[in-house]
Protein backbone atom coordinates (compact mmCIF):
# COMPACT_ATOMS: atom_id res chain seq x y z
CA UNK A 1 0.00 0.00 0.00
CA UNK A 2 1.47 3.24 -0.83
CA UNK A 3 1.19 6.97 0.28
CA UNK A 4 -1.33 7.77 -2.57
CA UNK A 5 -3.85 4.80 -2.10
CA UNK A 6 -6.08 6.62 0.67
CA UNK A 7 -10.07 7.30 -0.72
CA UNK A 8 -11.89 9.19 1.63
CA UNK A 9 -16.03 9.64 1.75
CA UNK A 10 -18.33 11.17 4.11
CA UNK A 11 -21.46 8.58 4.76
CA UNK A 12 -24.24 9.72 5.10
CA UNK A 13 -27.68 8.71 4.36
CA UNK A 14 -26.41 4.90 3.40
CA UNK A 15 -24.39 6.95 0.63
CA UNK A 16 -20.80 7.33 -0.10
CA UNK A 17 -19.91 11.67 -1.01
CA UNK A 18 -16.75 12.23 -2.10
CA UNK A 19 -14.66 15.50 -2.67
CA UNK A 20 -16.47 16.70 -5.56
CA UNK A 21 -17.82 20.39 -5.00
CA UNK A 22 -16.68 20.29 -1.06
CA UNK A 23 -13.40 21.34 0.58
CA UNK A 24 -10.78 19.53 1.32
CA UNK A 25 -7.90 18.73 4.29
CA UNK A 26 -4.64 16.66 3.37
CA UNK A 27 -3.97 13.47 5.62
CA UNK A 28 -0.94 12.57 6.37
CA UNK A 29 1.46 9.52 7.23
CA UNK A 30 3.60 9.69 10.70
CA UNK A 31 6.30 7.55 9.46
CA UNK A 32 7.08 9.88 6.50
CA UNK A 33 4.75 13.57 6.50
CA UNK A 34 3.52 12.67 3.65
CA UNK A 35 -0.15 13.08 2.26
CA UNK A 36 -1.94 9.81 1.57
CA UNK A 37 -5.18 11.23 0.65
CA UNK A 38 -7.57 14.11 0.95
CA UNK A 39 -10.50 14.43 3.52
CA UNK A 40 -13.51 15.93 2.12
CA UNK A 41 -15.53 18.14 4.14
CA UNK A 42 -19.13 17.72 5.56
CA UNK A 43 -21.15 21.00 4.36
CA UNK A 44 -24.41 22.47 5.41
CA UNK A 45 -26.18 20.59 3.36
CA UNK A 46 -23.96 17.28 4.13
CA UNK A 47 -24.65 18.22 7.98
CA UNK A 48 -28.56 18.89 7.37
CA UNK A 49 -29.34 15.74 5.43
CA UNK A 50 -27.30 13.23 8.23
CA UNK A 51 -29.84 15.10 10.91
CA UNK A 52 -32.67 14.14 8.93
CA UNK A 53 -31.63 11.09 8.14
CA UNK A 54 -30.81 10.00 11.49
CA UNK A 55 -34.20 11.80 12.03
CA UNK A 56 -36.22 8.95 9.36
CA UNK A 57 -33.91 6.02 10.89
CA UNK A 58 -34.43 6.47 14.71
CA UNK A 59 -38.42 5.24 14.44
CA UNK A 60 -37.28 2.38 12.49
CA UNK A 61 -34.17 1.42 14.37
CA UNK A 62 -36.09 1.70 17.38
CA UNK A 63 -38.98 -0.73 16.57
CA UNK A 64 -36.67 -3.14 15.22
CA UNK A 65 -36.17 -6.47 17.09
CA UNK A 66 -33.12 -6.84 19.28
CA UNK A 67 -32.23 -9.75 17.82
CA UNK A 68 -33.01 -8.37 14.15
CA UNK A 69 -30.60 -5.56 15.40
CA UNK A 70 -27.95 -7.86 16.63
CA UNK A 71 -28.26 -10.01 13.55
CA UNK A 72 -26.23 -6.74 11.47
CA UNK A 73 -24.06 -5.96 13.82
CA UNK A 74 -22.91 -9.44 13.85
CA UNK A 75 -22.73 -9.66 10.35
CA UNK A 76 -20.66 -6.21 9.96
CA UNK A 77 -18.17 -8.08 13.02
CA UNK A 78 -17.44 -10.84 10.57
CA UNK A 79 -16.94 -8.83 7.89
CA UNK A 80 -14.32 -6.38 9.66
CA UNK A 81 -12.07 -9.58 11.07
CA UNK A 82 -12.08 -10.88 6.80
CA UNK A 83 -11.02 -7.41 6.03
CA UNK A 84 -8.77 -6.80 9.32
CA UNK A 85 -5.27 -7.41 6.73
CA UNK A 86 -5.91 -4.43 4.82
CA UNK A 87 -7.75 -2.67 7.86
CA UNK A 88 -4.33 -2.86 9.65
CA UNK A 89 -2.45 -1.50 7.14
CA UNK A 90 -4.74 1.98 6.64
CA UNK A 91 -4.76 2.41 10.25
CA UNK A 92 -0.68 2.05 10.32
CA UNK A 93 -0.59 4.11 7.39
CA UNK A 94 -2.38 6.90 8.91
CA UNK A 95 -1.70 6.97 12.66
CA UNK A 96 1.49 4.93 12.60
CA UNK A 97 1.31 2.53 15.16
CA UNK A 98 3.41 -0.62 14.26
CA UNK A 99 1.11 -3.35 12.28
CA UNK A 100 0.56 -5.89 15.15
CA UNK A 101 -0.98 -3.04 16.95
CA UNK A 102 -3.20 -1.98 14.55
CA UNK A 103 -4.45 -5.63 14.21
CA UNK A 104 -4.89 -6.10 17.27
CA UNK A 105 -6.85 -2.99 17.70
CA UNK A 106 -8.93 -4.15 15.25
CA UNK A 107 -9.67 -7.44 16.53
CA UNK A 108 -10.87 -5.47 19.89
CA UNK A 109 -13.06 -3.14 17.72
CA UNK A 110 -14.75 -7.01 16.32
CA UNK A 111 -14.85 -8.14 19.44
CA UNK A 112 -16.62 -4.82 20.82
CA UNK A 113 -19.39 -4.77 18.19
CA UNK A 114 -20.35 -8.39 18.37
CA UNK A 115 -20.14 -8.31 22.28
CA UNK A 116 -22.09 -4.98 22.43
CA UNK A 117 -24.65 -6.65 20.33
CA UNK A 118 -25.41 -9.26 22.22
CA UNK A 119 -26.20 -7.58 24.87
CA UNK A 120 -28.52 -4.97 23.23
CA UNK A 121 -30.74 -8.78 23.39
CA UNK A 122 -30.47 -7.56 27.39
CA UNK A 123 -32.13 -4.54 27.68
CA UNK A 124 -34.26 -6.15 30.12
CA UNK A 125 -36.71 -3.67 32.49
CA UNK A 126 -38.42 -5.06 35.34
CA UNK A 127 -41.43 -5.50 37.18
CA UNK A 128 -41.83 -3.78 40.95
CA UNK A 129 -44.59 -5.37 43.13
CA UNK A 130 -47.76 -3.45 43.19
CA UNK A 131 -49.26 -1.92 46.26
CA UNK A 132 -52.88 -2.81 45.02
CA UNK A 133 -54.58 -6.13 43.71
CA UNK A 134 -54.71 -5.69 40.19
CA UNK A 135 -52.45 -3.21 39.18
CA UNK A 136 -48.75 -3.54 37.69
CA UNK A 137 -45.52 -1.58 38.23
CA UNK A 138 -42.56 -1.89 35.42
CA UNK A 139 -40.13 -0.49 34.14
CA UNK A 140 -39.26 -0.42 30.39
CA UNK A 141 -35.99 0.79 28.57
CA UNK A 142 -36.42 2.79 25.34
CA UNK A 143 -33.06 3.82 22.93
CA UNK A 144 -32.59 7.61 23.78
CA UNK A 145 -32.70 8.75 19.84
CA UNK A 146 -30.75 10.26 17.78
CA UNK A 147 -26.33 10.45 19.14
CA UNK A 148 -23.92 12.41 18.18
CA UNK A 149 -20.45 10.93 18.78
CA UNK A 150 -16.72 12.04 18.54
CA UNK A 151 -13.85 10.12 18.47
CA UNK A 152 -10.22 11.43 19.05
CA UNK A 153 -6.89 9.87 16.49
CA UNK A 154 -5.40 7.68 18.64
CA UNK A 155 -7.46 4.45 18.56
CA UNK A 156 -9.04 4.83 15.36
CA UNK A 157 -11.07 2.01 15.35
CA UNK A 158 -11.80 0.62 18.92
CA UNK A 159 -13.26 4.07 20.67
CA UNK A 160 -15.60 4.94 17.46
CA UNK A 161 -16.35 1.31 17.73
CA UNK A 162 -17.57 2.00 21.11
CA UNK A 163 -19.90 4.73 20.70
CA UNK A 164 -21.02 3.38 17.50
CA UNK A 165 -21.71 -0.24 18.82
CA UNK A 166 -23.39 0.49 21.72
CA UNK A 167 -25.92 3.04 19.65
CA UNK A 168 -27.11 1.16 17.77
CA UNK A 169 -27.20 -2.01 19.50
CA UNK A 170 -29.71 0.09 21.98
CA UNK A 171 -31.71 1.32 18.71
CA UNK A 172 -30.74 4.69 18.33
CA UNK A 173 -29.11 6.33 15.37
CA UNK A 174 -25.66 7.63 15.78
CA UNK A 175 -24.30 10.33 13.65
CA UNK A 176 -20.54 10.11 14.46
CA UNK A 177 -17.46 12.53 13.54
CA UNK A 178 -14.24 10.43 14.10
CA UNK A 179 -10.91 12.19 14.03
CA UNK A 180 -9.81 13.72 10.44
CA UNK A 181 -6.21 12.52 11.17
CA UNK A 182 -7.43 9.14 10.51
CA UNK A 183 -10.38 8.75 8.75
CA UNK A 184 -9.44 5.68 6.72
CA UNK A 185 -10.12 3.17 9.58
CA UNK A 186 -13.69 4.68 10.43
CA UNK A 187 -14.54 4.36 7.13
CA UNK A 188 -13.63 0.96 7.24
CA UNK A 189 -16.34 0.39 10.10
CA UNK A 190 -18.89 2.05 8.58
CA UNK A 191 -18.29 0.02 5.06
CA UNK A 192 -18.55 -3.01 7.34
CA UNK A 193 -21.94 -1.72 8.70
CA UNK A 194 -23.13 -0.72 5.18
CA UNK A 195 -22.33 -3.91 3.48
CA UNK A 196 -23.78 -5.65 6.35
CA UNK A 197 -27.35 -4.00 5.49
CA UNK A 198 -27.57 -1.64 8.23
CA UNK A 199 -30.71 0.31 6.95
CA UNK A 200 -29.45 4.19 5.19
CA UNK A 201 -29.29 6.86 7.80
CA UNK A 202 -29.42 4.65 11.20
CA UNK A 203 -24.85 5.62 11.16
CA UNK A 204 -23.44 8.72 9.71
CA UNK A 205 -20.28 9.69 9.84
CA UNK A 206 -19.20 13.18 8.92
CA UNK A 207 -15.58 14.74 8.98
CA UNK A 208 -14.66 18.72 8.38
CA UNK A 209 -13.85 21.52 10.92
CA UNK A 210 -14.23 19.72 14.27
CA UNK A 211 -15.49 22.77 16.18
CA UNK A 212 -18.53 23.56 13.56
CA UNK A 213 -19.65 20.42 13.45
CA UNK A 214 -19.71 19.38 16.72
CA UNK A 215 -21.62 22.89 17.68
CA UNK A 216 -24.08 22.21 14.72
CA UNK A 217 -24.77 18.93 16.16
CA UNK A 218 -24.62 19.15 19.94
CA UNK A 219 -27.56 22.10 19.33
CA UNK A 220 -29.71 20.50 16.94
CA UNK A 221 -32.70 19.43 19.39
CA UNK A 222 -32.72 16.44 17.22
CA UNK A 223 -29.80 15.33 19.05
CA UNK A 224 -30.55 13.31 22.79
CA UNK A 225 -27.04 12.15 23.35
CA UNK A 226 -23.31 13.13 23.26
CA UNK A 227 -20.46 11.10 23.67
CA UNK A 228 -17.23 12.59 23.40
CA UNK A 229 -13.11 11.37 24.05
CA UNK A 230 -11.14 13.89 23.93
CA UNK A 231 -9.47 16.65 25.36
CA UNK A 232 -11.06 18.43 28.58
CA UNK A 233 -11.16 21.93 27.48
CA UNK A 234 -12.83 20.20 23.97
CA UNK A 235 -15.45 18.32 26.75
CA UNK A 236 -16.12 21.25 28.56
CA UNK A 237 -17.29 23.14 25.79
CA UNK A 238 -19.28 20.38 24.25
CA UNK A 239 -21.03 20.00 27.93
CA UNK A 240 -21.67 24.18 27.73
CA UNK A 241 -23.68 23.01 24.67
CA UNK A 242 -25.18 19.89 25.66
CA UNK A 243 -26.48 21.50 28.99
CA UNK A 244 -28.32 23.97 27.12
CA UNK A 245 -30.74 21.48 25.50
CA UNK A 246 -30.44 19.29 28.74
CA UNK A 247 -28.88 16.31 26.59
CA UNK A 248 -27.25 13.24 28.34
CA UNK A 249 -23.65 13.33 27.71
CA UNK A 250 -21.04 10.53 28.35
CA UNK A 251 -17.23 12.47 28.25
CA UNK A 252 -14.22 10.43 28.41
CA UNK A 253 -11.45 13.33 28.63
CA UNK A 254 -7.86 11.89 29.28
CA UNK A 255 -5.80 10.80 31.87
CA UNK A 256 -2.35 11.21 33.82
CA UNK A 257 -2.19 7.76 35.12
CA UNK A 258 -0.09 6.72 38.02
CA UNK A 259 1.54 3.18 38.67
CA UNK A 260 2.86 2.50 42.47
CA UNK A 261 4.72 -1.02 42.25
CA UNK A 262 5.87 -1.72 46.33
CA UNK A 263 8.86 -3.89 46.86
CA UNK A 264 7.34 -7.32 47.84
CA UNK A 265 6.88 -7.55 43.79
CA UNK A 266 9.66 -9.25 41.12
CA UNK A 267 10.55 -5.57 40.52
CA UNK A 268 12.69 -6.18 37.21
CA UNK A 269 9.34 -7.98 36.08
CA UNK A 270 7.00 -5.55 36.61
CA UNK A 271 9.54 -3.02 35.27
CA UNK A 272 9.49 -4.84 31.94
CA UNK A 273 5.65 -5.07 32.19
CA UNK A 274 5.44 -1.59 33.06
CA UNK A 275 7.58 -0.55 29.94
CA UNK A 276 5.66 -2.28 27.47
CA UNK A 277 2.15 -0.88 28.56
CA UNK A 278 3.78 2.53 28.78
CA UNK A 279 5.54 2.97 25.64
CA UNK A 280 2.53 0.81 23.48
CA UNK A 281 1.11 3.34 20.86
CA UNK A 282 4.08 5.64 21.39
CA UNK A 283 2.73 6.59 25.02
CA UNK A 284 -0.56 7.89 23.24
CA UNK A 285 -3.58 6.51 25.22
CA UNK A 286 -5.35 7.81 27.71
CA UNK A 287 -5.02 5.31 30.05
CA UNK A 288 -0.58 4.80 29.63
CA UNK A 289 0.68 4.91 32.67
CA UNK A 290 2.97 8.00 32.87
CA UNK A 291 3.36 8.60 36.89
CA UNK A 292 5.55 5.54 38.05
CA UNK A 293 5.84 5.43 41.84
CA UNK A 294 8.27 3.21 42.87
CA UNK A 295 9.47 1.88 46.97
CA UNK A 296 12.15 3.83 47.29
CA UNK A 297 14.28 0.28 48.43
CA UNK A 298 13.11 -1.00 44.64
CA UNK A 299 14.00 2.32 43.03
CA UNK A 300 17.06 1.91 41.27
CA UNK A 301 16.24 -1.51 40.39
CA UNK A 302 12.73 -0.64 38.74
CA UNK A 303 14.52 2.89 36.86
CA UNK A 304 17.15 0.78 35.64
CA UNK A 305 15.44 -2.07 34.03
CA UNK A 306 12.51 0.23 32.99
CA UNK A 307 15.27 2.53 31.42
CA UNK A 308 16.80 -0.03 29.35
CA UNK A 309 14.02 -1.76 28.27
CA UNK A 310 12.98 1.87 26.69
CA UNK A 311 16.42 1.54 25.45
CA UNK A 312 15.81 -1.47 23.81
CA UNK A 313 12.77 -0.70 21.91
CA UNK A 314 12.91 -0.41 17.88
CA UNK A 315 12.00 2.73 16.87
CA UNK A 316 10.44 3.02 13.12
CA UNK A 317 7.65 3.40 10.72
CA UNK A 318 5.22 0.88 12.09
CA UNK A 319 5.09 -1.59 8.53
CA UNK A 320 8.24 -2.74 9.62
CA UNK A 321 8.66 -5.88 11.15
CA UNK A 322 11.14 -5.11 13.37
CA UNK A 323 9.68 -2.12 14.57
CA UNK A 324 8.46 -1.94 18.49
CA UNK A 325 7.15 1.60 18.90
CA UNK A 326 6.13 3.63 15.71
CA UNK A 327 6.06 7.74 15.58
CA UNK A 328 4.23 10.08 17.10
CA UNK A 329 0.78 10.67 15.21
CA UNK A 330 1.63 14.72 14.47
CA UNK A 331 4.16 17.28 14.92
CA UNK A 332 1.95 18.86 17.54
CA UNK A 333 2.92 15.63 20.31
CA UNK A 334 6.78 16.50 19.04
CA UNK A 335 6.35 19.93 20.11
CA UNK A 336 4.53 18.91 23.38
CA UNK A 337 7.36 16.73 24.22
CA UNK A 338 10.34 19.01 23.49
CA UNK A 339 8.41 21.72 25.73
CA UNK A 340 7.82 18.82 28.86
CA UNK A 341 11.08 17.10 28.22
CA UNK A 342 13.01 20.77 28.23
CA UNK A 343 11.35 21.76 31.29
CA UNK A 344 11.59 18.91 33.46
CA UNK A 345 15.62 18.89 32.70
CA UNK A 346 16.07 22.66 33.56
CA UNK A 347 14.65 22.12 36.67
CA UNK A 348 17.47 19.20 37.28
CA UNK A 349 15.84 16.16 36.15
CA UNK A 350 17.60 13.36 34.98
CA UNK A 351 17.14 11.97 31.54
CA UNK A 352 17.58 7.99 32.29
CA UNK A 353 16.53 7.33 28.55
CA UNK A 354 16.09 9.16 25.43
CA UNK A 355 14.67 12.63 25.16
CA UNK A 356 14.93 14.08 21.86
CA UNK A 357 13.26 13.69 18.52
CA UNK A 358 14.82 11.32 16.20
CA UNK A 359 16.82 13.04 13.19
CA UNK A 360 14.64 10.88 10.37
CA UNK A 361 11.53 11.95 8.13
CA UNK A 362 8.21 11.36 9.96
CA UNK A 363 7.60 12.87 13.85
CA UNK A 364 9.47 10.12 15.70
CA UNK A 365 11.14 10.70 19.83
CA UNK A 366 12.91 8.38 21.41
CA UNK A 367 11.42 6.51 24.30
CA UNK A 368 12.08 8.96 27.66
CA UNK A 369 12.50 7.86 31.39
CA UNK A 370 13.17 10.80 33.75
CA UNK A 371 14.27 10.61 37.25
CA UNK A 372 14.90 12.94 40.16
CA UNK A 373 12.07 15.38 38.58
CA UNK A 374 11.90 18.75 40.41
CA UNK A 375 8.04 18.45 42.40
CA UNK A 376 7.69 21.87 39.66
CA UNK A 377 8.37 19.89 36.68
CA UNK A 378 4.93 20.06 34.32
CA UNK A 379 5.29 16.80 32.86
CA UNK A 380 4.42 15.54 36.42
CA UNK A 381 0.89 17.21 36.06
CA UNK A 382 0.31 17.79 32.43
CA UNK A 383 -0.62 14.69 30.49
CA UNK A 384 2.26 13.79 28.11
CA UNK A 385 0.20 11.52 25.82
CA UNK A 386 3.76 10.33 24.19
CA UNK A 387 6.58 8.16 25.04
CA UNK A 388 7.37 10.01 28.12
CA UNK A 389 7.69 8.18 31.66
CA UNK A 390 8.66 10.26 34.84
CA UNK A 391 9.89 7.64 38.00
CA UNK A 392 9.25 8.95 41.91
CA UNK A 393 10.60 7.52 44.54
CA UNK A 394 8.65 6.89 47.82
CA UNK A 395 8.74 5.53 50.86
CA UNK A 396 5.08 4.96 52.78
CA UNK A 397 1.76 3.13 51.32
CA UNK A 398 -0.01 6.61 52.04
CA UNK A 399 2.48 8.45 50.25
CA UNK A 400 2.21 6.84 47.49
CA UNK A 401 -1.55 7.08 47.57
CA UNK A 402 -1.82 10.68 47.68
CA UNK A 403 1.08 11.13 45.12
CA UNK A 404 -1.94 9.45 43.06
CA UNK A 405 -4.54 11.23 43.34
CA UNK A 406 -2.83 14.31 43.74
CA UNK A 407 -3.75 15.62 40.16
CA UNK A 408 -7.29 16.32 38.82
CA UNK A 409 -7.41 12.92 36.77
CA UNK A 410 -9.06 10.09 37.83
CA UNK A 411 -9.22 7.55 34.67
CA UNK A 412 -6.74 4.57 34.98
CA UNK A 413 -4.39 3.74 37.61
CA UNK A 414 -2.25 0.84 38.27
CA UNK A 415 -0.69 -0.96 41.50
CA UNK A 416 1.64 -3.98 42.01
CA UNK A 417 1.99 -5.41 45.44
CA UNK A 418 1.92 -8.67 46.89
CA UNK A 419 0.38 -7.56 50.45
CA UNK A 420 -3.31 -8.90 50.38
CA UNK A 421 -4.28 -6.12 53.02
CA UNK A 422 -2.80 -3.94 50.94
CA UNK A 423 -4.11 -4.64 48.16
CA UNK A 424 -7.66 -3.91 49.36
CA UNK A 425 -6.48 -0.57 50.85
CA UNK A 426 -5.72 0.46 46.89
CA UNK A 427 -8.77 -0.52 45.62
CA UNK A 428 -10.53 1.62 48.25
CA UNK A 429 -8.04 4.56 48.02
CA UNK A 430 -6.89 4.97 45.04
CA UNK A 431 -9.37 8.00 42.77
CA UNK A 432 -9.94 6.72 39.51
CA UNK A 433 -12.81 5.09 37.38
CA UNK A 434 -10.44 1.74 36.91
CA UNK A 435 -8.17 0.49 39.01
CA UNK A 436 -5.56 -2.60 37.88
CA UNK A 437 -3.88 -4.39 40.50
CA UNK A 438 -0.78 -6.79 39.58
CA UNK A 439 -2.13 -6.17 36.12
CA UNK A 440 -2.11 -3.84 32.95
CA UNK A 441 -5.30 -5.21 31.77
CA UNK A 442 -7.93 -2.36 31.70
CA UNK A 443 -10.34 -2.84 28.94
CA UNK A 444 -12.07 -5.26 27.35
CA UNK A 445 -15.49 -5.15 25.53
CA UNK A 446 -17.49 -6.55 28.48
CA UNK A 447 -15.94 -4.17 31.40
CA UNK A 448 -16.93 -0.57 31.93
CA UNK A 449 -14.47 2.25 30.63
CA UNK A 450 -14.76 5.75 32.36
CA UNK A 451 -13.16 8.24 34.47
CA UNK A 452 -13.56 10.18 37.20
CA UNK A 453 -13.15 14.12 38.36
CA UNK A 454 -11.41 16.22 35.23
CA UNK A 455 -11.64 12.77 33.52
CA UNK A 456 -15.09 12.68 32.46
CA UNK A 457 -18.07 10.67 33.77
CA UNK A 458 -20.19 8.11 31.74
CA UNK A 459 -19.01 4.54 31.08
CA UNK A 460 -18.63 3.33 27.62
CA UNK A 461 -18.06 -0.72 27.22
CA UNK A 462 -19.67 -3.13 29.40
CA UNK A 463 -23.73 -3.49 30.55
CA UNK A 464 -23.00 0.23 31.47
CA UNK A 465 -22.20 1.30 28.44
CA UNK A 466 -25.03 0.19 26.74
CA UNK A 467 -27.40 1.57 29.31
CA UNK A 468 -25.74 4.80 28.11
CA UNK A 469 -27.78 4.90 25.66
CA UNK A 470 -31.20 3.96 27.60
CA UNK A 471 -34.09 5.69 28.40
CA UNK A 472 -35.42 3.94 31.76
CA UNK A 473 -39.30 4.80 31.36
CA UNK A 474 -41.68 4.15 34.46
CA UNK A 475 -45.33 2.78 34.01
CA UNK A 476 -48.02 2.25 36.56
CA UNK A 477 -51.29 0.16 35.51
CA UNK A 478 -54.22 0.54 37.66
CA UNK A 479 -57.06 -1.75 37.39
CA UNK A 480 -59.72 -0.62 34.98
CA UNK A 481 -62.66 1.45 36.24
CA UNK A 482 -66.05 -0.46 35.09
CA UNK A 483 -68.59 2.15 33.60
CA UNK A 484 -71.58 2.14 36.52
CA UNK A 485 -74.69 1.16 34.99
CA UNK A 486 -77.18 3.89 35.57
Amino acid sequence: MNDSSLVLNLYVAGEWRGAAGRQVEPVFNPATAGIIGELPHATADDIDAALESAASAFPKSRDTSPPQRAAILKRAALLMRERQERAAQLMTLEQGKPLSESSLELTAAADILEWTANEGLRAYGRVIPARQPGSRQLTLREPVGVVAAFSPWNFPAATPMRKIAASLAAGCACIIKPSEETPATALEIARALHDAGLPPGTLNMLFGVPHEISKRLVSDELIRKISFTGSIAVGRQLLSLASQGVKRTTLELGGHAPFIVFDDVDVGGVADLAAASKFRNAGQICTAPTRFFVQDTAYREFSERFAAAAKGLRVGPGTQRETTMGPLANERRILAMDRLVADALKGGAKALAGGHRIAREGFFWEPTVLGELAPSAMCLREEPFGPLAMIIPFSREAEAIAGANALPYGLAAYAFTNDANRVVRLMDGIEAGMVAINSVAISVPESPFGGVKDSGFGLEGGTEGVEGYLNTKYVSQGAALLRTKS
